[in-house]
C-alpha cells in the first residue's frame, strides 16, 4: 500500500490502537481492519434528509453533506464506499445485524441510542425548530402555542423528533408517518399544523418549499450533537473513528464542508 490515503489509514489505525488495553488490541475482526481487507466501507444511509443525504433526481445516486463525509472516510481508509439504503426505524437493526459498518445519515446523539449502538464524537451541534405553513406563522407566539390539544404535529416514525414531541409537546395530537413520508410533507399537505425538524433540514426544506417557514429560530431547543452510529461492541473501530473526527475537525474539514452545503449549526 503506497498511496497517500493508504498511509493515512495506516497512521490512523496505529493511533487507534496505541491507547487501547492489551485485551482490546487483539481485535483482528474489527471493522477497522475488515474494511481495509475487503476494500469496501459499507455505509447505512437513508437518503431523505436534505441537504445531508438525498437522491439526485436524475441519477438516483446518493448526494449531500453526509455522502461527502462517507467518501472522505473511505478515501482515508484506502477503500471504496458502498451505500446501503436504510430508514430511520430500521437503522439500528441494520448495524446490529451487520448490514453495514457505520450509519452516516445526519444522525444525532441520544441516550436511547447509546444503549444499543456506539456513537462517535460529535462533529457539530444541531437543534430543533418548528416548521409551519407561512400563512399560519402568526398564530404561534411561543412553544406553548404548539403544545395544545387542538394542534396536530406530523412526524416521521422512528426519528428523534418523535421522541421530542412525545416528551416536550405531549398535549398535541401526533400523526406518525412511515418513511419515505415525512412530517413536513404532512404540513405541506395541510394535514397537520406543524412538524419539528432540525435547523439543518428545516432551512433546506423552507428554501425548496416557500409555502413553509421556520419559527422560533432564536429559541431552538434540544441541542443535538451530530454523530455517526456504529456497532457498540467494536471499540477498536469506535476509537479509530473518534480520532478521525478529531483530526478532521482540527484540520478545518468540517467547517469547509458545512460552508459548501450551507449548513448552519447551533452556536455552542
Amino acid at each position: 500500500m503506497t498511496t497517500l490515503a493508504s498511509r493515512f489509514a495506516a497512521g490512523f489505525a496505529l493511533l487507534a490502537l496505541m491507547t487501547l488495553p492489551a485485551a482490546a488490541q487483539d481485535a483482528g475482526q474489527s471493522r477497522l481492519f475488515q474494511t481495509q481487507k475487503n476494500g469496501v466501507l459499507r455505509v447505512g444511509m437513508t437518503g431523505d434528509y436534505q441537504p445531508m443525504t438525498y437522491r439526485d433526481t436524475a441519477t438516483r445516486e446518493f448526494v449531500g453533506h453526509q455522502v461527502d463525509i462517507s467518501r472522505e472516510l473511505a478515501k482515508d481508509l484506502g477503500v471504496k464506499v458502498e451505500f446501503v439504503p436504510t430508514d430511520w426505524k430500521t437503522m439500528i437493526n441494520g448495524l446490529v445485524s451487520n448490514k453495514y459498518d457505520i450509519a452516516i445519515s445526519g444522525t444525532s446523539m441520544s441516550l436511547a441510542r447509546a444503549k444499543t449502538v456506539g456513537m462517535i464524537d460529535s462533529w457539530g451541534t444541531n437543534a430543533f425548530v418548528p416548521i409551519v405553513r407561512k400563512e399560519n406563522a402568526d398564530k404561534y407566539k411561543s412553544w406553548d402555542d404548539l403544545n395544545q390539544k387542538s394542534r396536530k404535529a406530523g412526524v416521521t416514525l422512528g426519528t428523534t423528533m418523535e421522541d421530542f414531541i412525545k416528551a416536550e409537546l405531549p398535549n398535541a395530537e401526533m400523526r406518525r408517518v412511515e418513511a419515505p413520508g415525512s412530517g413536513w410533507q404532512e404540513v405541506l399537505a395541510n394535514r397537520v399544523d406543524y412538524t419539528i425538524s432540525t435547523m439543518i433540514e428545516a432551512s433546506a426544506i423552507a428554501k425548496e418549499h416557500p409555502e413553509l417557514v421556520l419559527i422560533f429560530t432564536d429559541q431552538a431547543r434540544n441541542a443535538l450533537p451530530m454523530t455517526f452510529l456504529t456497532p457498540i461492541e467494536d471499540q477498536v473501530w469506535i476509537h479509530f473513528l473518534n480520532n478521525w473526527v478529531y483530526l478532521k475537525k482540527t484540520a478545518g474539514y468540517f467547517d469547509a464542508l458545512n460552508k459548501k452545503w450551507g449548513i448552519v449549526l447551533k452556536s455552542n
